[in-house]
């Protein structure tokens, strides 16, 4: 069989395999029974349209002993911890330097059951001791992490800071902290990204006396969840440098990680072996490949065409058309006209006019499940779909601020996208009679099942499975915006990762002989050009440079009030010349240098706090795009 290819009929979907009525009481979401009617239609429309290719493309591994987390070292960028050579491992030891607690115990855990699996298998590989990883570290409180349960610590030791090299510039990482009551978000409509999602739970659970707090979860209202204002500004996917995402990924993998083993749910990360893939057409191609090809026809585009063209089809009938999405197009139409799309969509003979509405939003819930692999990755599929079982709303939403994360670039953007879409159809409910539950009822069994995982296993989890994922897919649409942003703590300690590495460059680089006098001559010219520069941007103002605009430079003053937005203004206001031909939400300031590569500042920042913060940056004013 293949994904969602399912023989019961209408009634078994309400029954267990062993044929006892299903308990709906301990499923993760107490979803009425007419509202679940939608998913399982949605699973019985998609028996009845078959793909375009019914061989098996893709099949996912079970990993050998300790394999799995010899991968998520290779994943989280510690892999050279096992390199033949020790000193390979340094920049690894300047990754863990940054790391909170939790985060800590983590990689140790990881890192000793490799190290376990390496000694029984005699592999010849640098094999460090978990301890001695950690010790090599320079701990700030002197102590390795053990894994145990963390113990209190003093008022005094609460922060960890980190500086660039001028005074006072401080990142709270939440690492190494034990978080007063209040420094947990206060109510149920906050979420905290300044502190550690892992080290909020473990301070939740060290509160409880060890327990792990449960609540919420089964509730089916959503709550109003925000983000309270961040004076640094509110960092989104996309607004950092290819290098410091890289880090970002890193960090995220690991703290996901933490977060799961605090709340004591594993991380099941999955491998794909891929067996058959097509290297051209619409339907059942990688993603990669689809981009590899639409590139050629639009430099640029980040979403697949045909994707991007079923959207279109859908909208420009109208989004007020009742039961959009759940109402399907007829199964041999589908057919017929996925073979026509393969034949002729890449050469623009397609007549559009012949597609309906409800085949076309077929046709984009046949995209997504004909992708040789799932849109949300064989690697953390299982793990979206378990976020339903992790013990609070809000560590669910934390797991999927992480996982969004984690996705690869291709897959992000078009999620994305359909995220938005799946919005806009939910924002005509009262037309359509689309609610948040029925759209995310129909597509869950789109996102949530994938044939490499085996039929069998999908028929005796789906009766658990169906309100927890159709819950996920909730989540996903709702808090979208809030999935998008990378978190505040992760950002901080981003920097601080560069602060160390910038340190110990010049470290490096002060040690070798060659460079002495290099360095004498360099820190002469930087002494005279910081002095003359000192001459031209007094205390409290800052240059901005501009350099696609007609006003190329700027000293602005820094006051408690200015915000990158006002920035903005004031260069555009400037119509000096015929440059001048940027909009206001087309040119964005950027934050570039000292202890970050290069991030593109939201409106809302303010600029004196995001000074002091990085008073080494550079400020230019410039488009995404360039």
């Amino acid at each position: 069989r293949r994904s969602g290819q399912y023989t019961m009929n209408h009634e078994h979907f309400r029954k267990t395999p062993d044929g006892a009525a299903f308990d709906r009481s301990g499923s993760q979401d107490s979803l009425d029974e007419l509202s679940m009617d939608d998913y399982w239609k949605e699973l019985e429309n998609i028996h009845q349209t078959r793909g375009t290719n019914h061989e098996e493309r893709v099949v996912v591994k079970e990993p050998d002993e300790g394999e799995l987390e010899e991968e998520w070292l290779k994943e989280a960028g510690l892999s050279n911890l096992f390199a033949e050579s020790s000193g390979d491992s340094l920049e690894s030891m300047v990754f863990l330097s940054t790391l909170t607690r939790t985060q800590k115990a983590a990689v140790e855990k990881r890192v000793e059951t490799v190290t376990q699996t390496m000694r029984k298998k005699n592999k010849q590989h640098h094999i460090p001791d978990v301890r001695d990883i950690f010790r090599l570290q320079n701990d700030s409180k002197g102590k390795v992490c053990d894994g145990s349960e963390p113990s209190a610590v003093p008022a005094s030791e609460n922060k960890t800071e980190a500086q660039d090299g001028t005074e006072g510039t401080k990142f709270s990482l939440g690492a190494d902290e034990k978080s007063p009551l209040e420094d947990v978000p206060s109510s149920d409509t906050d979420i905290n990204l300044e502190i550690s999602f892992a080290e909020q739970a473990a301070n939740l659970k060290d509160l409880s006396g060890g327990k792990i707090c449960r609540g919420g979860a089964g509730d089916t209202l959503l709550p109003n969840y925000r983000v309270p204002k961040d004076k640094t500004g509110t960092t989104k996917i996309g607004d950092l440098a290819p290098q410091d995402m890289k880090k970002v990924y890193s960090l995220a993998l690991i703290e996901l990680t933490a977060l799961y083993d605090v709340l004591g749910t594993e991380l099941k990360q999955q491998k794909a072996v891929k067996i058959k893939t097509k290297d051209s057409g619409l339907f059942g191609v990688p993603l990669s490949v689809l981009l590899e090809q639409d590139q050629k026809k639009v430099p640029g585009t980040k979403i697949p065409l045909i994707f991007q063209k079923l959207i279109t089809q859908i909208e420009e009938a109208t989004l007020e058309t009742e039961g959009l999405l759940r109402i399907p197009g007829a199964a041999t139409r589908i057919k017929s006209l996925c073979q026509e799309l393969e034949a002729k969509f890449y050469d623009g003979t397609f007549n559009w006019e012949n597609v309906k509405q409800h085949d076309a939003a077929s046709l984009l819930k046949l995209f997504i499940r004909e992708l040789p692999q799932p849109l949300l990755t064989v690697e953390y599929l299982k793990a979206f779909q378990d976020v339903q079982n992790l013990p609070t709303r809000k560590q669910q939403l934390q797991a999927l601020n992480l996982l969004v994360l984690l996705l690869p670039e291709a897959n992000r953007d078009t999620l994305k996208v359909l995220l938005e879409f799946l919005q806009r159809v939910i924002d005509h409910r009262d037309k359509n009679k689309m609610t948040l539950k029925n759209v995310a009822m129909v597509m869950a069994p789109n996102l949530f099942t994938f044939h490499g995982f085996g039929s069998k296993a999908l028929e005796q989890s789906e009766f658990v499975m169906a309100a927890g994922t159709a819950n996920v897919m909730r989540f996903m649409i709702q808090y979208q915006d809030l999935l998008w942003t990378i978190p505040k703590f992760i950002v901080n300690q981003v920097r601080k990762q560069n602060v160390e590495k910038q340190r110990k460059e010049k470290k490096d680089k002060a040690m070798k002989k060659l460079l002495k006098k290099m360095a004498y001559d360099r820190e002469k010219h930087e002494k005279l050009e910081r002095s003359t520069n000192e001459a031209d941007v007094p205390q409290g103002v800052i240059r901005v440079q501009a350099p696609h605009l007609s006003k190329v430079s700027m000293a602005i003053q820094l006051t408690e009030e200015l915000k990158a937005g006002d920035v903005v203004a004031r260069f555009l206001s400037q119509k000096s010349g015929s440059v001048q031909t940027l909009k206001k939400e087309e040119v964005f300031l950027y934050e570039i240098g000292g202890n970050i590569g290069e991030r593109c500042l939201d409106d809302d920042t303010y600029m004196k706090d995001l000074y002091q913060l990085n008073p080494n940056a550079e400020w230019v004013i410039k488009s995404k795009q360039s």
